[in-house]
């Protein structure tokens, strides 16, 4: 995450924090009481989104609807025998290393083994791919003029530091929402509903900051509803997602309780985890074999970083360091929500495949969300797509462990 590690020591982050300590707050409405988390409606849509600690069964429940959605479909189509295999896929985290996954999957559809994905999750920047990913190839255009034709005054304005003090970031995030809102139009979302008709799921995870806990939105099921406040609510989620905290404003998502109106504040969900597939807690052998699904099942996981942080000679100063433990904070924290993954999907006998930033990509890192770095890394990503990516079986350290 060397894009928001270089945006907060810029910004001077730790004298931020510091100054803010002594300034007012900014005005919102009530978060919601800790006592009333699991009451909050969201658009009125009971399978908006999920709490991954404490909603399993309601998960559970959404990937059994899913599937019988997805075999009433197959039945409208005329088509029997043997369920097809359920891809899965997963992007993370990293700001402009996203031009990395964003390569490497427009390159799979010149190779031409590109699956359609009955899972799609995203966080942060995989949460911007996510719903290009979902809706597969058509989008490919979009996905790679997001990532290679666009500048950082597209992405963000930079506050000045007064501003910053007395705001909720170093930057204002307004140009990319504005960014986002020209692909992620009506008959974008409409397409993601029709999707979820047959049966898959586009999730994307936000934190929400108020709780500390991580939340996974439905994007399908909310799409579902067609309408304006809809996508204006996807748009703010996605936005939400891809919020790192000090760096960008967190979003404010209004929720009601028992008819009172309250406000959540989102955040990036990098902030609690860089990558996710499906939570832990639900165990996806036991429920097929309940419901009497017998199907393969693949994961992919696009790690949108390298997976260390990058030697550095470190000058002795207090933000370039603090700048520097941040970096190599979230990229240990990366590598273990691979090895997360890879024991759940080892455990419920689900295909592991995972993709990263090697070490051979060797282009200068020229600042946030510049195309002189981002063009390169995804023209990185789209050859070794089109080559044919030689997944990794396991994550790092495990070698050839079966």
């Amino acid at each position: 995450m060397s894009t928001i590690r270089k945006m907060l020591a810029a910004g001077g982050m730790l004298a931020a924090s510091v100054a803010l300590g002594a300034c007012g707050q900014l005005e919102r409405i009530d978060a919601v009481p800790a006592t009333t988390l699991d009451q909050v409606k969201v658009a009125g849509i009971t399978n908006a989104r999920f709490y991954v600690d404490t909603d399993g069964p309601a998960m559970e429940a959404e990937g059994i609807a899913a599937f019988q959605r997805e075999l009433a479909w197959r039945k409208s189509q005329g088509l029997t025998g043997p369920l097809p295999p359920a891809q899965f896929l997963a992007i993370s985290g990293g700001g402009d290393d996203g031009a990395f996954g964003a390569g490497l999957l427009t390159g799979w559809t010149k190779q031409g083994s590109r699956p359609e994905f009955k899972l799609v999750t995203g966080i942060s920047t995989g949460a911007l791919s996510a719903p290009f990913a979902f809706l597969g190839p058509e989008y490919d255009e979009a996905l790679a003029a997001v990532y290679t034709r666009t500048k950082p005054d597209d992405i963000f304005i930079k506050r000045s530091f007064l501003a910053a003090l007395t705001s909720d970031a170093l930057s204002d995030n307004a140009p990319l929402y504005k960014t986002m809102s020209k692909y992620l139009t009506m008959d974008m979302m409409r397409k993601i509903a029709a999707e979820y008709d047959k049966g898959r799921l586009l999730l994307i995870a936000t934190t929400h900051f108020d709780a500390a806990r991580p939340v996974i939105w439905n994007i399908g099921a909310i799409a579902k509803t067609d309408t304006a406040e809809a996508l204006e609510l996807i748009r703010r989620i996605l936005l939400a997602s891809a919020a790192v905290p000090a760096a960008f404003p967190p979003v404010l998502l209004d929720v009601e309780v028992n008819g009172k109106k309250y406000q959540e504040m989102h955040v990036d969900g990098g902030a609690i985890s860089q990558v996710f597939l499906y939570p832990p807690t639900l165990h996806l052998a036991e429920t097929s074999q309940r419901q009497h699904v017998q199907r393969k099942r693949i994961a992919y996981v696009i790690r949108n970083s390298k997976l260390n942080s990058p030697w550095e000679d470190v000058p002795r100063k207090t933000l370039t360091i603090a700048g520097r433990a941040i970096s190599m904070l979230i990229a240990s924290n990366g590598v273990g929500d691979m090895y997360r993954i890879y024991t759940t999907t080892r455990r419920d006998g689900v295909d592991f495949n995972l993709a990263y930033i090697d070490r051979d990509f060797t282009a200068e890192y020229v600042g946030p969300f510049d195309p002189r770095y981002m063009v390169p890394l995804f023209q990185y990503g789209h050859e070794l797509g089109q080559r044919g990516y030689p997944w990794k079986k396991t994550p790092p350290g495990l070698g050839s462990a079966s």
